[in-house]
């Protein structure tokens, strides 16, 4: 391995650790569940099965080949690296994160979409798709997500958690934030008695989404990591 590749994998080792410890502090995660990938050329960073993530350290850094053979350090990988391995193997996503954030799990246990009741499903590609349950760290499950990811940047796993995908571990994890308060949104508004929330059709949907496009400053890509809630206009 050349120099420059241990930079660029020690950097994103660096930058998986510290996303995976944003997923604890912001309350996305509970102790060690859940984790965080990042893809560097042919290799996978995952966190590691069992360690919680303020303890994880540069000598800790765990990698592994597109067919889940590790080839970087001692620690074992996550036991959800099937699901993580199956995004990168259909998808051009370069970060995945996977939580148990508490909203969007609710959720997952009540419906097979989650209801349109805000634009920031646009910035998931389109309504949310909740995948059918199957046990943890299972091919299984890997294929029920891949399904309800079609066309999406994130899905929900029923009676489990969220999976989404970026560019960026920054970009995935921001979509994993939006998605969450998506869910706590429907949640509050549902929660009225004797209302019922109103939801956006398919073609406001889908303005809102191609108008989201252009969203940013020209000639710069937006920082999906710089905001956590649906843009101010």
């Amino acid at each position: 391995m050349s120099e420059q590749q241990r930079d660029a994998i020690g950097r994103a080792w660096d930058g998986v650790v510290a996303t995976a410890r944003r997923t604890a502090a912001e309350g996305l995660v509970v102790g060690t569940s859940g984790n965080v990938s990042a893809r560097v050329g042919d290799t996978i960073l995952v966190t590691p099965s069992g360690v919680p993530y303020d303890r994880l350290g540069p000598e800790d850094a765990v990698g592994v080949d597109p067919e889940g053979n590790r080839v970087l350090g001692e620690l074992a990988p996550t036991s959800e690296l099937p699901l993580h391995l199956a995004v990168y193997r259909n998808t051009d996503a370069a970060a995945v994160v996977h939580t148990h954030a508490v909203h969007a799990t609710a959720v997952s246990t009540l419906v097979d979409e989650v209801p349109p009741i805000h634009y920031a499903a646009a910035m998931l590609g389109g309504p949310v798709r909740v995948a059918p349950y199957a046990r943890y760290g299972t091919v299984e499950l890997a294929e029920n997500m891949l399904t309800a990811l079609r066309d999406r940047t994130g899905c929900l796993l029923q009676n489990h958690g969220t999976v989404t995908h970026g560019a960026t571990l920054d970009q995935a994890y921001d979509r994993t934030a939006q998605l969450e308060w998506l869910c706590h949104l429907w949640l509050t508004a549902g929660s009225v008695p004797g209302r019922t929330p109103n939801l956006l059709s398919p073609r406001q949907l889908h303005e809102a989404g191609e108008a989201l496009k252009g969203y940013g400053q020209p000639g710069r890509p937006p920082s999906a990591g710089s905001v956590t809630h649906p843009p101010r206009h």
